[in-house]
């Protein structure tokens, strides 16, 4: 065998990410070392991995899509070794793929995952963070060890372990005239122009509150960015409803906004563990739920305020 897992991995890297530049970001090494091990794969098994497209990236040949399923079972396989000789030294080390909801993920995933390491350096945490649908879809896959997201749709085969409750609350601009209030009911602000956090699944939750009490938002913008939202409601645009509790009242531009309560009875959303429904987990996956458990809590969560 004259190829290496290293170059299996940047193959599967730029494969997934769809270019070079990508896979770059994505590994924290250089464009033209994964560009080599690319072209020394395709001499290797004489086979063509990918089409380049000029300024568009590379999209994966018949034969590359066949090999790149098959390079990821290899890499697979290879990182098993690392958990059997865990299992069997009782150590807690190897490579865990963790993904975090896309507004939980700034706040939450690198000061949770440091914290592990501190204790566990030999552990290699990959991070990942996008939206619902697609943290299920990867953990069905097995392309992710764990999610941490929300009580939304769960799929067959999904188990969700709660962790911490997250209650909805307003968001405003500093000069709003609701931003002195210490609370706020729905029925108040509906006419007002919203900024809506616009996420699969996240929608019908917000979405859900207003049909509870008989309303209907007066929605101004979507964006499925929260940075997006969050700046628009600094900048005075409409207020917004949201569940995370950023340590930092500044949005990206250096404005600020203000977090009001939301009065009434609502149903948070519950944040927590989703994995794939196994008979026996990895003693490094236990070892993180335990982590993840002892770290987040109606009380304490990494990097967000405490309820007030």
């Amino acid at each position: 065998m004259r190829y290496t897992l290293r170059q299996l991995e940047y193959f599967v890297a730029a494969g997934e990410a769809g270019s070079i530049r990508h896979a770059s970001e994505r590994l924290s090494i250089s464009q033209p070392s994964i560009s080599t091990a690319i072209s020394h794969l395709e001499l290797e098994l004489n086979v063509q991995l990918f089409v380049r497209h000029h300024a568009q990236g590379l999209s994966l040949t018949s034969v590359g899509r066949t090999l790149l399923r098959e390079a990821k079972n290899i890499l697979a396989m290879a990182e098993s070794l690392h958990s059997v000789a865990a299992e069997e030294t009782d150590q807690v080390r190897g490579r865990l793929s963790v993904g975090a909801m896309i507004t939980l993920a700034p706040m939450v995933m690198p000061a949770l995952a440091y914290s592990f390491r501190l204790d566990y350096p030999s552990v290699d945490i990959r991070q990942f963070a996008s939206n619902h649908e697609w943290l299920t879809e990867k953990l069905k896959q097995a392309e992710l060890d764990l999610a941490i997201t929300y009580d939304l749709e769960m799929p067959p085969g999904i188990e969700f372990v709660p962790l911490a409750s997250l209650p909805p609350h307003v968001v405003v601009s500093t000069d709003h005239p609701l931003a002195g209030r210490s609370s706020v009911s729905l029925a108040e602000i509906a006419h007002e122009p919203m900024i809506f956090l616009d996420l699969p699944l996240s929608r019908q939750y917000f979405n859900g509150l207003y049909e509870r009490e008989g309303l209907q938002p007066n929605i101004y913008a979507r964006s499925a960015e929260q940075a997006v939202v969050r700046t628009m409601v600094a900048n005075g645009y409409g207020y917004s409803l949201a569940n995370v509790r950023p340590r930092s009242n500044m949005a990206m531009d250096g404005k600020t906004v203000v977090r009001v309560k939301l009065s009434g009875d609502h149903r948070p959303m519950v944040m927590g563990m989703a994995m794939r429904q196994e008979t026996r987990k990895s003693r490094l996956l236990e070892h993180f739920c335990d982590h993840c458990r002892a770290s987040i809590s109606d009380h304490d969560i990494p990097g967000m305020s405490p309820l007030e």
